[in-house]
């Protein structure tokens, strides 16, 4: 069962991946399951569950007969969109601008640190491949909730046919579901950067996880001192997709969905609004490293 889980999460990862960077453009077909499935080397029971969930959190649509398609509109605002709202700004042209720089240094306080993950992952193969020039230094702090802490999603909803206990159970294996994507997400985003090091493409590599006891109600992104991104974690209904093919309805945010609103430091005007932000939410987030975080 592990081994299936771990294949599953492969898949997911690269499709994210794909999508983000433009592989698959918004509006495009997906390849046939079947050559997914040779592609990746699993099987076509891995893929179809792979597809319900990228499903599920909106990056794909399915129809009978008509394959999977990408969506036009994309959870996560990647750099191959053709437009970003006014006041709004995407993940993916964030993290490529920082990596366009000698120096990369983040800092993101997020609840799952998946939509972190796909995108770092694009520019980690984007060095790989020579398209742009390794950073001198590479350094990421990332807190992420606790896992002593009660999440207050996703959490079941109570149909009337389940019992209290029936429900607190759901609840179990959704907290653990969450708890689980926490730590793989974690351990992909040290991987993709500690490699390029361990490989010799980047000379200083430094990847920082910590834990605080928060539940995250918005995702913070930092590049100290020059810009940064907010939102909000709006909550939501959905169906939820468990690794066993389960279906459980629940209550839940939906992290690559969210808004972002960017934050800008004015180096002319140290006290315009956007620097005054920037500066708030940069020592907000030192403090939490610092005095709450282990």
């Amino acid at each position: 069962m592990s081994e299936r889980r771990e294949t599953g999460s492969a898949i997911l990862a690269a499709l994210r991946s794909r999508i983000s960077d433009g592989t698959y453009s918004p509006g495009s077909r997906l390849p046939p399951q079947r050559q997914l499935a040779e592609d990746y080397g699993v099987s076509r029971d891995t893929v179809q569950r792979a597809l319900r969930e990228l499903e599920s959190e909106g990056w794909i649509e399915t129809r009978r007969g008509s394959g999977s398609k990408v969506r036009a509109t994309l959870p996560v605002h990647v750099a191959t969109q053709p437009r970003v709202p006014s006041g709004r700004t995407g993940l993916g042209p964030f993290v490529r601008r920082a990596f366009e720089c000698r120096i990369v240094e983040l800092d993101v306080f997020t609840l799952t640190s998946e939509s972190l993950d796909a995108h770092i992952r694009v520019q980690a193969e984007a060095i790989r491949t020579g398209q742009i020039p390794a950073p001198d230094r590479i350094a990421l702090r990332l807190l992420v909730p606790s896992g002593t802490v009660e999440l207050p999603y996703p959490r079941a909803r109570a149909p009337k046919d389940r019992s209290d206990a029936e429900v607190k159970e759901l609840d179990r294996i959704l907290q653990a579901r969450t708890r689980e994507i926490i730590r793989r997400h974690t351990s992909s985003l040290r991987d993709a950067l500690r490699s390029l090091r361990t490989d010799g493409l980047a000379p200083d590599v430094e990847v920082a996880v910590r834990e605080v006891p928060l539940v995250p109600t918005h995702k913070l992104y930092l590049r100290r001192g020059v810009e940064g991104l907010l939102g909000p974690y709006e909550v939501v209904e959905r169906t939820i997709l468990t690794d066993d093919g389960t279906e459980i309805d629940a209550c839940d945010v939906l992290g690559p969905g969210s808004a972002l609103t960017g934050l800008a430091h004015d180096e002319g005007t140290p006290d315009a609004t956007g620097s005054v932000l920037l500066r708030t939410w940069q020592e907000w987030f030192d403090s939490a490293w610092l005095l709450l975080a282990t």
